[in-house]
């Protein structure tokens, strides 16, 4: 199995008042409805904790989506920096704080390789630390 390497932190979300993270969906051109999907590229690909190749899978895209498992995701083996991918969010979080739209769950599919993953944007949901 290919191990992933991570040289920088690859988590897009950026800090809020508070120290809370927030990523805004429609600004950043990531699907917010459920059913809804767009065109992105692959801009990062590695480990959820740098150094640390069995911490799980992280993949990060051009349109400012992260999504990181504590689980490592063999289909995202052979996904490269640049691929063209197609994003659709699969299931919202629902009843989270107001202006945080973290915790969706979201297919992305790999054009090149023809293949899936299915993952959160954060490993804590919304409203979590």
């Amino acid at each position: 199995m290919r191990r992933l390497c991570l040289a920088a932190a690859i988590l897009a979300f950026a800090p809020a008042a508070g120290g809370k993270t927030v990523r805004t969906a429609a600004a950043a051109g990531i699907p917010s409805a459920v059913g809804a999907c767009a065109a992105s590229t692959i801009s990062q690909i590695g480990t959820r904790v740098s150094g640390q190749p069995d911490s799980g899978t992280a993949v990060s895209y051009a349109d400012g989506l992260s999504q990181v498992s504590y689980a490592l995701a063999p289909q995202v083996g052979d996904w490269r920096v640049g691929d063209e991918v197609r994003v659709c969010l699969v299931h919202a979080a629902l009843n989270c704080p107001t202006g945080q739209s973290r915790g969706g769950f979201y297919e992305v599919t790999n054009q090149r390789t023809n293949t899936s993953w299915t993952e959160q944007d954060t490993t804590l949901g919304c409203g979590g630390s």
